[in-house]
C-alpha cells in the first residue's frame, strides 16, 4: 500500500512538470528514455561548452532550469532540506575538487529532491605529464532511482558556470566534441563529423564513457561511439566544470545544482548514503583523458547500486 501512495505521489508530479519541458521547471526523464535517444536536450548553446554558453534566464534557454533563491533553497516549493555534506572528489590520491550533496523532502508527499554540484581545486591530477593537468567534469550521473518516476533539471548560482547542455536516463556519458576546439570561432561551434547533441539508443547499459580516446582535429567519430544505452537507475547530466580550460584557459570552476526529484519516505536520510551514487566523469572533450570518479552520495532509501 506504502508504495502504491508514492507511486500516485510520483505520477502527480510527473505529470505537473510534463508541460515544463519547453519553459522553466524540472522535466520528466522517463524511466524508458525518449523516442530516438536515452537523453533531452536542455541548453543549446556553446557546443556543449567548446564555445563560451548563454547561462539560462527566466525568459530564455531555460529548459530543465529552475531559479531558487540561492542553492540552500529548494527548487520547488514546499521542500525543506534535510542534508547537506561536502565530499571530496580524487584522481590518483589528489583531490580534485569537491561535490555539494544535499536532500531535500516534501514529507507531505513523500518525495525527495537529490541534488550536487561539483567545485574544481586547482590541482594538477597528473604530474608526470607536461603542465597542469586539471580535471575537467563533463557530466555528473546519480543513482539509486530504479524505474521510479522522476523529474530532473539545474540552477546557475556561479556567474561564470555552464548550464546544463542535456539529461538522460542513463548510466553512460557520450563524449562531444567541437571541429577544431583550438580553431577559429566557427570551428568551436561546429560539432566535429558524425557527432551527436543526442546520442542514440545503444551499447552496454553498464558503460560510464563513451567516445574516443584519442585526438585528432579536425575531429571525428562513429555511431557507436555516439551511443548510449538506457538505464533508468540514472540519470547523467551534461555540462562543464573545471577551473582551467586547456587551451582558451576559461574558468568555470562551479558546475550547476543538479536535481533529481524522485519518491522516499521518512526514514532517516544518514541510512541514504550510498557508494558510488554519484560519478564524474572527464569524456575527453578537448583530447583529456577518459576518466570517472566514483563518489559516496545520497540515494532513494532501498536503492541499488551500481
Amino acid at each position: 500500500m506504502k508504495k502504491l501512495a508514492l507511486a500516485i505521489v510520483l505520477t502527480g508530479l510527473y505529470a505537473l512538470n510534463t508541460t515544463s519541458v519547453f519553459a522553466t521547471g524540472l522535466v520528466a526523464i522517463p524511466s524508458t528514455g525518449f523516442s530516438e535517444s536515452a537523453y533531452t536536450l536542455c541548453n543549446t548553446t556553446g557546443n556543449f561548452g567548446s564555445s563560451v554558453s548563454t547561462q539560462p534566464t527566466t525568459t530564455a534557454n531555460n529548459t530543465c532550469a529552475v531559479f531558487p533563491t540561492n542553492e540552500a533553497t529548494p527548487p520547488v516549493a514546499g521542500y525543506t532540506l534535510i542534508a547537506a555534506v561536502v565530499r571530496n572528489a580524487v584522481v590518483g590520491g589528489v583531490t580534485v575538487g569537491t561535490v555539494s550533496d544535499r536532500v531535500w523532502r516534501n514529507a507531505a508527499q513523500n518525495s525527495c529532491i537529490f541534488g550536487a554540484r561539483f567545485s574544481a581545486a586547482n590541482a594538477d591530477y597528473d604530474a608526470g605529464t607536461m603542465g597542469t593537468q586539471y580535471f575537467e567534469v563533463n557530466d555528473i550521473a546519480r543513482g539509486g532511482f530504479g524505474s521510479a518516476l522522476i523529474n530532473a533539471g539545474y540552477f546557475i548560482q556561479a556567474v561564470n558556470a555552464s548550464p546544463v547542455y542535456r539529461i538522460g536516463r542513463t548510466f553512460t556519458s557520450v563524449q562531444h566534441r567541437a571541429n577544431i576546439y583550438n580553431g577559429n570561432a566557427g570551428d568551436k561551434l561546429l560539432p566535429g563529423a558524425n557527432y551527436l547533441s543526442l546520442p542514440i539508443i545503444g551499447g552496454a547499459s553498464t558503460l560510464a564513457i563513451n567516445g574516443e580516446t584519442t585526438s585528432v582535429w579536425p575531429s571525428s567519430t562513429t555511431a557507436v561511439k555516439q551511443s548510449a544505452a538506457i538505464n533508468s537507475n540514472w540519470v547523467d547530466f551534461t555540462l562543464e566544470a573545471v577551473y582551467l580550460e586547456n587551451y582558451e584557459l576559461r574558468s568555470s570552476v562551479n558546475s550547476p545544482m543538479v536535481y533529481v526529484e524522485a519518491a522516499c519516505d521518512s526514514s532517516n536520510v544518514s541510512s541514504w548514503v550510498k557508494s558510488g551514487a554519484i560519478r564524474l566523469r572527464q569524456t575527453g572533450q578537448e583530447g583529456e583523458s577518459l576518466i570517472e570518479i566514483s563518489v559516496d552520495g545520497y540515494a532513494p532509501p532501498g536503492a541499488v547500486l551500481p
